[in-house]
């Protein structure tokens, strides 16, 4: 037995398909069937009960799944520690973003860190701050983007912009014409919100409800550029950070929130008790130096 078996192992579990699970780790159905085949007889138990349309993992192969998984990880954070002791000439950083705002300065940084360590690899994971906190906290990212203020009990952060919301509006609208707004002027429109996974949807409702009003939410997107398609086809009004506002090609209007005015503040955070790669400390270090001189 070797790490690998383990590996196919967890991931026929994941998919409950050899075939998804082959098709995943990019080899073919029989070699991952040889290797679980050659795990049981190893072990001396069935891992899977095979159906026509699934498999399904027996009372023992659930209690080694538990197990396999632990074993996985620790190997994830053996490579990860041995990699730190190269120092950078490996590595790879996982950032989760928001979709809802203008990415460009967090890749300018990135773009400067790349060219002083360009064998790092980097995924970058759109999702809302909601979800890139709890991914954070599963292990599946090492750092992210989310708005302020986060679990101080849980992340480290450090401050990256503050911003205004303004208010999308379509040109029929009857307050287009306006500079700005009261919020309260709004409370019989159809708004066009961001998914609840974003916190910005909580700080927009809270927003309303201080302004005396729930807002009638007609519709929910994770893309501002479909809200802001929505938005020019009369479907509807938005809030939006200024930034991602700035970037809307449709024809639409931008007020100025005013009583109460929205702002948000956006911070980098990372696991307080978790385990950081040497690159993402050094990556970490690299941004917070580049934002106090930017």
């Amino acid at each position: 037995m070797d790490i690998r078996h383990l590996q196919y192992f967890i991931e026929v579990a994941r998919f409950q398909s050899f075939t998804k699970a082959a098709e995943h780790l990019f080899i073919s159905q029989p070699t991952i069937s040889k290797m679980i085949k050659n795990l049981e007889e190893d072990l001396g138990v069935e891992l899977f009960e095979r159906t026509r349309k699934k498999v399904i993992l027996t009372d023992a192969g659930r209690l080694i799944l538990m197990q396999a998984k632990t074993i996985d990880k620790a190997f994830e954070n053996l490579n990860t520690q041995l990699n730190d002791l190269l120092g950078l000439k490996k590595g790879h950083i996982r950032v989760g973003l928001p979709p809802i705002m203008d990415a460009e300065q967090i890749i300018n940084i990135i773009g400067g860190f790349h060219a002083r360590h360009p064998h790092i690899t980097y995924q970058l994971v759109e999702d809302g701050a909601k979800r890139i906190e709890e991914n954070i906290l599963q292990e599946e990212l090492d750092v992210g983007i989310t708005v302020l203020p986060t679990q101080e009990d849980k992340f480290d952060h450090f401050f990256l912009l503050s911003e205004e919301l303004e208010v999308i509006l379509p040109p029929a609208h009857p307050l287009a014409g306006r500079k700005q707004i009261r919020l309260e002027e709004l409370k019989d429109d159809s708004f066009i919100l961001f998914s609840k996974d974003f916190v910005l949807n909580d700080r927009i409702t809270s927003s309303c409800k201080e302004a005396g009003f729930i807002p009638k939410v007609i519709s929910e997107s994770s893309q501002w550029d479909f809200i802001g398609k929505m938005i020019a086809s009369n479907l509807g009004i938005s809030i939006l950070p200024k930034s991602v506002a700035r970037l809307l090609t449709q024809d639409v209007k931008r007020l100025k929130v005013i009583q109460p005015t929205i702002a948000w503040e956006l911070a980098i955070i990372w696991p307080k008790t978790q385990y950081i790669s040497y690159a993402t400390k050094e990556w970490l270090t690299y941004t917070q130096d580049r934002l106090s001189i930017e």
